[in-house]
Formats: C-alpha cells, structure tokens, sequence
C-alpha cells in the first residue's frame, strides 16, 4: 500500500474481474465468442487488468471451464496484466502452465466462510499458498501471487470477524509466500469507517503488502468504500462491469462495484485511470446483448454523463 501521505492524484488501477466474478454464480454459461469479445472491449476501453477466468474444475463451475482459451487470447493484448483465480494446489499448477501474469488465491478470514467456499479452514488454503509458492519458484515462473482476503470485513454465514483475525491471516500468508495481499468486502458488510481503519492497520503490520481493495455494493456503501480506501493510499481496485457478481457460498452478497461507476468517479476527480468511460458504457450495452436476462446494477449508466460531459481520459 501506498503511503497515506502520498499524492492524492497518483494513478489508479482498475481490475476487470467479471469474466470470473461477474459469471460464476449465473446459471447459463456465457459462449467462449462472448467472453472473447468483452476481452477485447475491455482491453479496448483502456482497462489494463482484467482477471480472466477460474482453473476451478468444469463440473463444479461450468461457467469458467473455458478460462485457458481466455487466458491465451488475453496474452496477445500488448500491456494487459491478465490474472486467474485458483483455490487450491491444481488450480495453481495449471494458471502457472497456462502464462498467465498472476493468480489470486482466496483465503476467507471466517472459517464458516472458508469451509463452504473451499472446503479447507484458512489455515489449509494457507499451506496450499505455499505449495503454489514452492510449484512457482520450481518453475522459474515469474506468475505473482496474490492473497486475497476473503470477509475481511464480516461473512454473511459466520457474522463479525474479528480484524485480528484479518491480520493474523495476511502475516501468515506473506510467511506462505504470497507476494502482495488484497481484502475483500465479499458479503457487502463493510463501512467507510471500518476500510479505513482496517487498511491503516495492515499498513502498520505488513507495510507495502496488502495493496488492493475488492468491494460489493450490496449495501450501496461501494463507492464509498472506494474512496475511504483510496483516501489512505490504496490504488488498485476491483471492479465489474453492469456491477455483476457475488459468492455461490456467501448468500446475499450481490454485484460488485460497477466498472462503469468506478471508472467515473476517478474521471470526475481527474485521477488517471487510462479507462476511457463513454467507451465502458458502450461496453455494458453490449453486455446487456450477451446476458439479456440478467439485470446489470451500478448509477452512472442509468443517469448518464453531466452534460455537456467534459470527461478526460487521463492515462
């Protein structure tokens, strides 16, 4: 994480992740062609990481069973980061076979959480971090490995979590060998107040670790919960187009920050992105096409751009 002194106008980086996290909790699978084009639209609209898929088995998750495709098309955009998510020691073998730049593993600070998500307490999806850490460094890869947290701010099945249990998960993951860390608000819990203080004190305990923030909008506290992270130095940022996703194990916990209301938020403020947000919302009509029964969330694109829109795309 950036220092909380640091420059308010620092570059921020959005990670698309609703090929993954937007697809797989929908009850059709969208065709590989569709996911290729909303690659590509992506990678169009100047989104420059875009998490691809899951190497999660295809009977359990047929949604992301096309995700080495993905990742292979994904390789060809000149400067995308193109990360996978695993759960566990398989997972990780095929996203380092499969050259993709990153993977994240999640590792839920509820143990209910964690049981139902991956069947493994945290500690177990800790040792399966550093087996993926032991499989890279065999390898030679260069893959990064990320942590991300899941309920770090509270867990729908298991209720408060505790922020020493937060901590004590992110020092036991940099000890597996993780190489940065993210939380994630995956029910939709969290409070301005609560990302701030819970950032501030990873900052003090692994300092320049923990470096990325993933919210839902379940309780329409995203943006918010945006800023309150951005506001202390945090940079990099989840989000989905229409605001699709949640957890299959964590019941309630809706869509994800939109990509289209993220993108305008930095715009407004001036805050380079590189996201070109009059394409993005292009973009989502075109999603709208590929999921027509699924209704997309997030404000920008129902209230439109300020007129006369005077937003600049500031790289």
């Amino acid at each position: 994480m950036d220092n909380p002194k640091a420059d308010m106008q620092e570059r921020v980086i959005l990670r698309e992740v609703g090929l993954r996290d937007g697809l797989q909790i929908l009850p059709e699978v969208m065709p590989t062609q569709d996911k290729l084009a909303w690659l590509s639209g992506a990678y169009a609209c100047g989104l420059r990481e875009i998490e691809v898929g899951s190497f999660v088995p295809p009977a359990r998750m047929p949604q992301l069973a096309d995700t080495s495709t993905l990742v292979q098309h994904a390789l060809q955009l000149p400067g995308l980061t193109v990360s996978v998510l695993v759960p566990n020691l398989k997972g990780g073998i095929a996203a380092l076979a499969s050259g993709a730049h990153a993977l994240l593993f999640p590792v839920s600070a509820s143990q209910a959480h964690s049981m139902a998500n991956l069947r493994k307490t945290p500690q177990q999806a800790v040792a399966d971090v550093a087996a993926i850490r032991a499989e890279r460094d065999s390898a030679g890869s260069a893959c990064a490995i990320e942590v991300g947290i899941s309920t770090a701010f509270g867990c729908t099945l298991q209720g408060e979590v505790r922020a020493e249990t937060v901590v004590n998960l992110v020092q036991e993951a940099l000890l597996a060998g993780a190489d940065k860390i993210s939380l994630a608000d995956t029910v939709g819990y969290a409070d301005p107040r609560q990302v701030s203080e819970l950032f501030e004190m990873m900052e003090k305990v692994a300092p320049g670790r923990v470096v990325a923030a993933h919210f839902h909008d379940t309780r329409g506290l995203g943006i918010a919960n945006v800023m309150a992270a951005y506001t202390i130095g945090i940079r990099r940022f989840d989000s989905c187009l229409g605001g699709l996703g949640g957890c299959p194990h964590a019941p309630g916990a809706s869509g994800n920050v939109s990509t289209e209301d993220m993108a305008y938020l930095f715009a407004r403020m001036g805050v380079a992105t590189g996201v070109n947000v009059e394409a993005v919302l292009a973009l989502r009509q075109k999603l709208s096409g590929w999921l027509p029964n699924h209704t997309l969330y997030g404000h920008i694109a129902k209230a439109g751009l300020p007129k006369p829109a005077t937003l600049e795309v500031v790289s």
